[in-house]
């Protein structure tokens, strides 16, 4: 998986790590890959509902340690 973007947001909380994200979605072209890390727990269902409310794809969620690691597909 070719991620083209990557954002860090550690130390950040809600609503903070969405901004950031669908701010850089907005700069990506379609079918581009952005990964989020974040160590905010509620950002697990944060970005479910983000992906469901904008139709970008949510290709994985998985939590390494402390982070909690968000890969989005611009639409």
């Amino acid at each position: 998986m070719q991620v083209h973007k990557e954002l860090d947001t550690r130390g950040l909380h809600c609503p903070l790590p969405i901004l950031k994200a669908k701010k850089s979605l907005n700069d990506m072209l379609s079918g581009q890959l952005l990964k989020v890390v974040s160590t905010d727990a509620g950002s697990l269902r944060d970005f479910q509902a983000f992906a469901r409310q904008t139709g970008n794809d949510l290709v994985e969620q998985q939590t390494v340690g402390e982070d909690f690691i968000h890969v989005l597909r611009r639409r």
